[in-house]
């Protein structure tokens, strides 16, 4: 339903105080003038700057905002009704005094017809008006408009795509206010000579920036760039690519030792599908004011359904949640709420988000997250076999300008693909060969042999194998740094 038509269902039925949460008042009030016009309602206007504007005409003198509530009554007309819109008065509700008319004329406005709407981007009611207000959200532009607004900026037919990369325009486009849509596609416009969604991307960047509560990671890695898992790729871009409306898939839980490819394969995946990947830090989510962690965990994922079609990506989830069995008594339940606000988009979300999580620790982990309808699956990896070993090696020799005669390959025994990175790394940066620079590096099977050891035994039978098909198993050729155990012997 559109924002007039919300109106004038909840006008009909004398909800006289109505709020409505908006980014977009100018064409918030187009839409009302609008209403006003097709209904033969009288429509009176306020803000700091104009003063009160009624029916389109400046009346003077009334700069003051309670002398602007207190003329509403007289626009009260015998058969219809009277509309007073107030762009961004949360700014006003300090005062008494405006509070008291207010509540005043909310409540008398039953017995003539007159309402009063409130513009503003934020819901901060004062808790005298709190049961007099009703909220409304004055939704941002969906795809058809999104595609009108195109239209109208992109005049001439080569400016404009078709197709496929019409779609994926509009994609990119979603969950900006027409403004903002209306900017973006005037700069692709002035830098491509035509609708491109590089520009909207580098928008919505910006607004994302300036929330400080999430970021857009548009980095240029693809599958090709990592080797092996070729279970959880396969599973991902089928679910992602086959997907109806009817069925949607929900997003991964990713367990692992250190190393191993979470974060390669999250920062891999939105460019494989050609989606954005949304990163979330829960860490950014807390704030020092009472109700303000809820606030912004609200406000990120609001602004994540805004970005769908997405990737959402929560990296080490279990360093941010491991409290929420002890929130009661550590901080007073605000990790309990932001989890359970979390849990539940999880599982209600409507929008086209893939929301992938990695954990290296499952203990620490709620075990809600992983339940049926929140994750399509808990999908453990393993240290790479040697056959993935033999795919990652060329990837980042190749990366870091090694040829052939000094690419003798080392031990890489127990190795991550992270290790064989740095590997590489180090032997380009110290000048060195392979084998020589295989000495820096010690592997966590190794250093964190009991942990690695402890993990992969939880998930043989639990999770599924990001490598094969089906249900992980440990099986009796795991590697053999994993079956070390440090003795440890006390002199007491």
């Amino acid at each position: 339903m559109t924002l007039s038509e919300r109106l004038r269902e909840y006008i009909a039925a004398a909800f006289t105080g109505i709020w409505v949460q908006s980014h977009e008042h100018h064409d918030a009030l187009i839409e009302i003038a609008r209403m006003c016009r097709e209904q033969k309602w009288s429509l009176a206007t306020w803000d700091i700057d104009r003063g009160l504007q009624t029916n389109g005409q400046a009346a003077a003198g009334t700069t003051d905002p309670l002398a602007a509530i207190r003329t509403l009554p007289s626009l009260a007309t015998k058969d219809g009704s009277a509309l007073l819109v107030l762009p961004n008065f949360h700014r006003f509700l300090q005062s008494t005094e405006i509070v008291q008319a207010l509540a005043r004329q909310i409540q008398e406005g039953k017995n003539t017809r007159t309402f009063v709407i409130v513009l503003s981007p934020v819901v901060q009611i004062p808790i005298e008006l709190e049961k007099s207000f009703v909220v409304l959200d004055h939704d941002l532009p969906d795809r058809q408009q999104l595609e009108a607004i195109a239209r109208s900026i992109a005049t001439e037919k080569d400016e404009l795509p078709t197709g496929d990369d019409l779609t994926r325009l509009i994609d990119a486009a979603g969950g900006l206010t027409r403004f903002e849509a209306e900017s973006a596609y005037s700069l692709s416009l002035v830098r491509h000579g035509k609708l491109q969604p590089q520009a909207i991307w580098e928008l919505k960047s910006g607004m994302l920036k300036k929330s400080g509560l999430l970021t857009l990671h548009r980095g240029s890695e693809t599958f090709a760039d990592l080797g092996g898992l070729d279970a959880l790729k396969g599973f991902c871009t089928r679910a992602l690519a086959g997907h109806s409306r009817h069925a949607r898939p929900k997003g991964v839980l990713l367990l692992s030792p250190p190393g191993c490819g979470k974060s390669a394969f999250c920062k891999a995946l939105g460019s494989e599908i050609g989606r954005p990947t949304l990163v979330l830090d829960v860490g950014s989510l807390m704030g020092s004011l009472v109700g303000q962690t809820e606030e912004r965990t609200r406000q990120a994922l609001r602004i994540v359904d805004a970005m769908s079609p997405a990737v959402l990506y929560v990296d080490e989830a279990e360093k941010a949640l491991s409290g929420v069995a002890s929130s009661g008594q550590t901080d007073s339940g605000v990790s309990a709420r932001m989890f359970g606000a979390f849990l539940s988009w999880m599982n209600d979300h409507g929008s086209d988000i893939f929301t992938v999580l990695t954990c290296n620790d499952i203990s620490k982990l709620p075990p809600e997250f992983s339940r049926a309808e929140r994750m399509d699956g808990v999908f453990f990896i393993d240290l790479p076999s040697s056959a993935e070993k033999a795919k990652i090696w060329p990837i980042h020799l190749k990366k870091y300008g090694h040829t052939a005669k000094d690419s003798q390959l080392p031990d890489d025994r127990d190795w991550t693909g992270a290790e064989i990175q740095s590997c590489c790394r180090l032997a380009a940066l110290l000048d060195l060969p392979l084998k020589e620079a295989a000495r820096n590096v010690v592997p966590v099977a190794v250093t964190a042999a009991e942990s690695v050891e402890r993990l992969r035994c939880w998930a043989s039978g639990r999770c599924l194998d990001a490598s094969r098909p089906g249900i992980y198993s440990r099986t009796a050729d795991a590697p053999p740094g994993l079956a070390r155990r440090v003795s440890r012997t006390s002199a007491n």
